[in-house]
């Protein structure tokens, strides 16, 4: 009888990028942030732990198909934009989850409050543009 030693786990080496370009876990990172999602959020979404979420964005897991698919669906994106074969359309850009909250929560304040709000709101990208 012979015995097998079970191997070792090696590290990964860290992706390596072209200068300017993503990984694909930068990526996803960078789209989940721009949507307003946590990785506790974007999971229940997806139905996965925010464990694997995590470890997709640091690329120390590689993404399989079914698990791409669902990815992309819950951030709005292609598959193809997902993985950087197709640049993500800033232009087409929808707004973040997190101002969307506060614009509903926004809307059922009363009137008043809202018109107040709206004028700081006003005042604010004003002296931000000159």
């Amino acid at each position: 009888m012979q015995l097998v030693m079970a191997k070792k786990a090696t590290k990964k080496a860290p992706a390596r990028t072209r200068a300017g370009t993503e990984t694909i876990g930068q990526r996803l990172a960078r789209l989940r942030r721009e949507r307003g999602l946590t990785q506790v959020m974007l999971a229940e979404q997806v139905g996965i732990i925010q464990a694997l979420v995590s470890d997709y964005e640091r690329d120390k897991l590689r993404l399989n198909p079914d698990i791409s698919v669902k990815l992309a669906q819950a951030l709005g994106v292609s598959t193809d934009q997902l993985l950087g074969l197709q640049p993500t359309k800033e232009n087409g850009r929808q707004p973040s989850r997190k101002v969307l909250r506060r614009l509903e929560q926004i809307e059922n304040l009363p009137r008043r409050d809202q018109d107040a709000l709206l004028r700081t709101i006003d005042a604010f990208l004003a002296k931000s543009a000159a």
